[in-house]
Parts: C-alpha cells; sequence; structure tokens
C-alpha cells in the first residue's frame, strides 16, 4: 500500500518538469506554472520609455503652475505654450532660448513664463470636456476674512471688488472663522494635503489695487432663474410701444421684479452707465462709496425699526440668578384674525412650526365625485 502511494506521487512529478521547460526563463520555484515578472510587456517597456524620456519632466514639478499632460509635448516633454511663445519671439526677431525660462530640473529661470491657456488646464487627456476650475488661493481668502471682519466691509462690497461671488464670499468667511477657531484650541490642521492640492489647482491670487488690476475669478451678476419664468409666453404688443424688462417681468407675474433689480450687484449698473458717460475712475469710485454709504444706512435704520417694533410687542421673562427656573421665557402679543381665511398665513400663530396635513383627515373625501 505504502509503495503504490509512493508510485503514483512519482507518476504526478513528471508531469511538471516538462511545463517548467516550456517556460522561456525558468524560475527557482519549480512547483508553479506562473509566468516570470522579468517578461517585460510592450506597454510597460513604452511606459519605462516614456518615463526616461519626455516624461521625466513630471519628477520635478514647475512651481507656480499646474503640471497637466496636456499643458506638455508628448515628443520633447517641452512646455507647449512656451514653445508658442518663443516662436512668435522668433518670427520678430528676439529669439531666446527655452533655458531661459524653464531651466535644469524645471526650475524656473530669469524670465517668467505665459500663462496658462484653456487648453493646458485638461487634467485628463481622455476626457477633453473636463477643465479644471479656478480656486482662491490661501492669500485671497485671508484677504475677503480681513476685509469683512476687520475693515467691517459689507459682502456686497467685497463681491464686487474682488470679482468674487457673494455666497463664495460668506462661505470663505464662515470657514476662515471655523479654521481661527481650531488654531485657538490647538486642532491639528491637514497643512500639507492643502498645499499639495492647491499646487496641482489653478488659483485665482490677490491683487494689490482694488479698482481693475484683480484677476477675473467667477460671473457675479449671474441672473437667478425664477419659477415664474418657466413657461414659454408670446405676448403680442405694439410696435411703437416702449417694451422696457420691468414690463416683460409684469408678463410672467405681476409680483416679478425686473431683471435690473433681481440681479445680485444692481449697483453695477449705475457703474456701467457712468462709465459709458465718459466719467473718470475716481469720480465713479467716489460716487459708488456714496451709495454704499446710504445702502447701509439704510439697512442700519431697517434693522433699528425691526428691534424697536419687536421690543413693544415681546415681554421677555430671564431666569433670576439662583433662581429655581434656567429659561428665558418670550412672550408675543398676537391677533388670531391675522392667520387669515384659511389659517396658514404668516403672521398667524404657529406658522413657524407648521401646519398639519389634512390629506389623512376622516370625512375628508379626496377623490373627486363629479365631471364638469
Amino acid at each position: 500500500m505504502h509503495t503504490h502511494m509512493r508510485s503514483s506521487h512519482l507518476r504526478s512529478l513528471t508531469v511538471w518538469p516538462k511545463a517548467i521547460r516550456s517556460s522561456r526563463i525558468p524560475s527557482s520555484r519549480s512547483f508553479t506554472t506562473t509566468q516570470s515578472l522579468f517578461k517585460l510587456t510592450a506597454l510597460r517597456r513604452q511606459l519605462y520609455e516614456w518615463l526616461e524620456g519626455p516624461g521625466s519632466v513630471f519628477k520635478y514639478p514647475l512651481p507656480k503652475t499646474t503640471n497637466y499632460l496636456s499643458a506638455y509635448d508628448q515628443r520633447s516633454g517641452r512646455l507647449k505654450r512656451l514653445e508658442t511663445h518663443l516662436k512668435g519671439l522668433s518670427s520678430t526677431g528676439d529669439s531666446k532660448p527655452y533655458e531661459a525660462y524653464i531651466g535644469v530640473d524645471n526650475k524656473l529661470g530669469d524670465l517668467p513664463i505665459p500663462k496658462e491657456r484653456f487648453s493646458d488646464l485638461k487634467p485628463f487627456p481622455l476626457n477633453d470636456k473636463f477643465v479644471s476650475q479656478k480656486v482662491l488661493s490661501e492669500e485671497l481668502r485671508e484677504e475677503i476674512w480681513k476685509r469683512v471682519r476687520v475693515e467691517g466691509q459689507d459682502i456686497r462690497t467685497v463681491s464686487a471688488s474682488l470679482n468674487i461671488e457673494m455666497n463664495r464670499v460668506g462661505a470663505v468667511v464662515r470657514l476662515m472663522e471655523v479654521q481661527r477657531e481650531w488654531e485657538r484650541t490647538n486642532k491639528p490642521l491637514a497643512r500639507p494635503y492643502n498645499r499639495a492640492v492647491l499646487s496641482m489647482l489653478p488659483q485665482t491670487l490677490n491683487g494689490t489695487d482694488t479698482s481693475s488690476t484683480n484677476q477675473y475669478h467667477e460671473s457675479i451678476n449671474d441672473l437667478p432663474a425664477h419659477s415664474a419664468t418657466s413657461p414659454q409666453i408670446f405676448y403680442p404688443t405694439s410696435e411703437s410701444r416702449s417694451f422696457t424688462r420691468r414690463d416683460a417681468g409684469h408678463v410672467f407675474s405681476r409680483d416679478l421684479l425686473p431683471a435690473d433689480d433681481r440681479i445680485p450687484h444692481p449697483e453695477l449698473i449705475e457703474s456701467e452707465q457712468e462709465r459709458l458717460m465718459g466719467l473718470p475712475w475716481e469720480e465713479r469710485n467716489k460716487r459708488q462709496q456714496e451709495r454704499n454709504k446710504r445702502e447701509i444706512k439704510s439697512r442700519e435704520d431697517q434693522s433699528r425699526i425691526r428691534e424697536q417694533k419687536m421690543k413693544k410687542t415681546l415681554t421677555v421673562v430671564k431666569p433670576t440668578e439662583g433662581g429655581a427656573s434656567r429659561w428665558e421665557w418670550r412672550f408675543k402679543d398676537i391677533r388670531t384674525d391675522r392667520a387669515g381665511r384659511d389659517g396658514k398665513a404668516r403672521e398667524g400663530i404657529g406658522h413657524r412650526y407648521g401646519v398639519p396635513p389634512q390629506d389623512r383627515k376622516r370625512g375628508d373625501v379626496r377623490i373627486p365625485t363629479s365631471v364638469e
């Protein structure tokens, strides 16, 4: 019995040397048929050739700019926009070497390289539709927080002066407050991750002049879509009639404001009209500051009137020191006839907490009983 098992075991071993001899490169493991990893495929060989050739520029990324594949030539490994710039200089007779802009190991030379083009901001070679969008730099975020929290400027003014949308300005201020709170409580911040991500993205830098040298970041005066403008309406009107934007808004809804009043920055319309009139920048800036002051004063007056009205109708009972209650009670005078005919008006009591739905009320017939 023992001899039979041994012979069968030896017969099974005689199959493996044939498989081993069939492999091109012998392996040190005699009991395997896996192909050797030393055999390089054509794709792997091309990859290493590219890494040692044109792809070697990515070993030392170019500072202060993105380093996407679309920005470099796949054969020479040189920056496309710089090559185009040098060709333009050579046509005018002012030729300069490539090394004057980018030196060894992608170090910046004495001359500045051209700014990134639209085609240079495509990080995925197989997805030509995706373009990397700009983000705010650290310095610009600090400037936004300083203007709002330290200098006391309103968000609308900061948005118009820095070409940044108002919602983004408010988000930056809130996030900067969270960051400073974390720094006060010694919470760790992901600084290396932040630097690594910002180095791979195009950034909007902070300008020194608030008039015109700031970089354009995004559109700040887009008209928000209103639900009343969803239907398509053909409205006949006389050719001799002056049909304005206010008239167009009234066609959709009587309460719809014109586009000039619904945009985020309606004050820019007056600034543009003054620019078309030929007024100098100093005069336009002076008028804009006066308008901003009037707007701030108007908001402060409205807030003061609202607080005075609240004090007349609201009674506050604060907890006493050492008392049994630690809650602050607020009593507000209300009128029951302000709830409206259906009891759902905003001035009615309980509006903040909602109104229970009537779809499951007993005895309420929801199915139509007749067709008219």
